[in-house]
């Protein structure tokens, strides 16, 4: 099967783990992927992943984005890096590169204390517990959705501990996760941030629905937080700072992903074009045929410009800007040839295409979440929208 070479070339340290995980994923990965160990959504069961983990451990390619001094890499080699763990649905899994513990892992990397460090960023980094972002707000309760200043979760100092009531919903990995990441807002409409061990009796989980997708352990729950109290030893930074770290953990976070599944869409092409050239139709090979021929060589143009779009956001990324207009251009942008490369592998494959007897179907439905998650294109192209107004007016006065 012939792969995609990308061009991306961050440093030899980066080119260097990257072609261990690449070889790990193809090798040692790629096998689990039959693996029945799910969930009755069809999430890998934590079994799973930590069994993956330590072949990982002992490949010396578990977290490999974060280095031995506890830094990260640059946004440029991570690139290469989480494209490669990519290459399968399970390979961020097991390599710990996976949403949302590379986010939260990022955040807690920038702005956690030491003594935060040690309790709950050090067991991500280990691979030894997974973790959830508590953000997001359930719409039918007016909450926030997609808009974090509607926040309605609420945070209240008592004595030196802080007390937190609310409701969110499509909280990734919940389920079962052993750290979390709580946003509310204070009473003079500062948000804030804590981190709390879980499983905690005042987070109750009440609904995890299925959804499209189905990489995720713990899928994304809703739930209700009663009085969970907080000491306020585990405030992440200072009071009415949530929204800045919100932003310092989001726009790298939204690129990350259009890394991870940029990978997945590289293997989704590669196994589409393989069954192109060897299937036989009308007395030639599929690939022969025109119609067949042009949607993988459209495949290669997208993911050349994906490739491209993430490469030069992580450039921005890495002069220290927050880059929050350019991580939505690549969502927007990358998301959507995503989209478009996983659409036309399955219509290569015709009825092949829509079954599980390939990762191609299960790329096209995480690849369609995609396209919502982490703020759906519609609301980045809104923030766009407003930033050309915004820049008209500048211009103007």
């Amino acid at each position: 099967m012939s792969r995609i070479e990308l061009s991306l070339n961050p440093s030899p340290r980066a080119v260097a783990i990257a072609d261990r995980v690449e070889s790990f994923v193809r090798d040692v990965v790629v096998p689990y992927e039959r693996d029945p160990r799910r969930d009755h959504h069809g999430a890998p069961l934590d079994e799973l992943v930590y069994e993956m983990r330590e072949h990982a451990r002992a490949a010396g390619v578990l977290t490999p984005h974060i280095l031995a001094d506890g830094s990260h890499m640059t946004q440029r080699e991570t690139a290469l890096v989480l494209i490669k763990s990519g290459l399968s649905p399970l390979g961020p899994l097991a390599c710990n590169t996976m949403a949302p513990d590379e986010g939260n892992m990022y955040l807690l990397g920038h702005k956690a204390t030491e003594e935060q460090k040690d309790h709950f960023l050090k067991p991500l980094v280990e691979g030894r517990a997974r973790s959830a972002f508590f953000m997001t707000e359930p719409s039918d309760d007016n909450g926030a959705g997609s808009d974090p200043s509607m926040m309605l979760t609420t945070c209240r100092q008592d004595g030196n501990h802080w007390v937190i009531n609310g409701r969110k919903t499509f909280i990734t990995g919940a389920d079962g996760a052993s750290v979390g990441i709580v946003m509310a807002k204070a009473e003079d409409g500062g948000a804030c941030m804590f981190l709390v061990d879980l499983p905690d009796p005042a987070i109750r989980i009440d609904d995890v629905p299925n959804t499209i997708d189905s990489s995720m352990p713990g899928s994304h729950a809703t739930v209700t937080i009663d009085n969970l109290r907080v000491p306020a030893s585990q405030m992440l930074g200072e009071p009415g700072d949530g929204f800045k770290y919100a932003q310092v953990r989001l726009s790298p976070a939204r690129l990350s992903h259009c890394m991870r599944w940029l990978g997945c869409c590289i293997r989704a092409h590669e196994i589409a074009s393989d069954y192109a050239c060897r299937r036989m139709a009308f007395g030639k090979a599929l690939i022969e045929h025109e119609g067949v021929g042009f949607m993988l060589a459209e495949n290669l143009i997208d993911i050349k410009q994906a490739e491209l779009m993430i490469d030069w956001c992580a450039g921005v990324l890495d002069t220290g800007s927050l880059g929050t207009t350019e991580s939505s251009m690549a969502k927007v942008a990358v998301s959507e040839a995503l989209m478009r490369i996983a659409d036309r592998c399955v219509q290569v494959m015709g009825g092949t295409g829509v079954t599980d007897k390939t990762i191609v179907e299960q790329v096209f439905r995480e690849v369609r979440a995609f396209r919502i998650y982490d703020g759906p294109t519609e609301v980045h192209k809104w923030s766009l929208a407003k930033k050309v107004r915004r820049d008209w007016r500048e211009a103007q006065a």
